[in-house]
């Protein structure tokens, strides 16, 4: 089964025809040029394809949908608010490759030691935070220009020299707190 990737989600009803509003993180307009489907989650872990009959970029961040069966204003009421995503093949083929969305799936490696792959980016003001399964568990690591060491697009890898200690965070049994 293909991975899916979250790249935003729909946040507004345009016009009476049913258009939909996609706010999206992928760092470029899209115009879905060759994608047939956008998933919209129903709940976790449960998406619906919706088939796009046509696609308009008005920003870098916006895109004007219009997907099969949603025909009205009042129908779209029942996407807005929903996470869109794409499959893992087609989210690479949109994405620009310098925007922070394009890191999911590199490997977080320091000292040459494999931490794990990202899952989740997280863009904040001053830096980004990326989500990894380190051990077993949720670890968040700041990426920023002391933390940053280099990003290997080729190898999929991201470099990383990271605050000591900070991964202990994540391996503490209960018995240690």
């Amino acid at each position: 089964m293909s991975e899916y990737i979250h790249i935003g989600k729909i946040v507004a009803a345009h016009g009476l025809t049913g258009h939909i509003i996609l706010e999206h993180a992928l760092g470029t307009p899209i115009h879905f040029k060759g994608i047939d489907a956008i998933f919209i989650e129903k709940n976790a872990a449960s998406f619906i394809p919706y088939f796009i009959q046509s696609a308009s970029a008005k920003t870098d961040s916006l895109t004007h949908l219009q997907v099969e069966g949603i025909t009205t204003r009042e129908a779209c009421s029942i996407l807005i608010g929903k996470k869109v995503w794409l499959p893992e093949a087609e989210f690479q083929l949109l994405v620009d490759k310098s925007s922070p969305l394009s890191l999911l799936g590199y490997m977080v490696v320091e000292k040459g030691v494999e931490l794990g792959k990202i899952q989740e980016v997280i863009e904040q003001p001053h830096q980004l935070m990326v989500t990894i399964l380190y051990k077993g568990n949720e670890a968040y690591i700041p990426l920023h220009e002391e933390s940053l060491k280099g990003v290997d697009h080729a190898k999929k890898q991201v470099q990383v020299a990271l605050p000591d200690g900070l991964l202990d965070l994540y391996t503490e049994t209960d018995e240690a707190l």
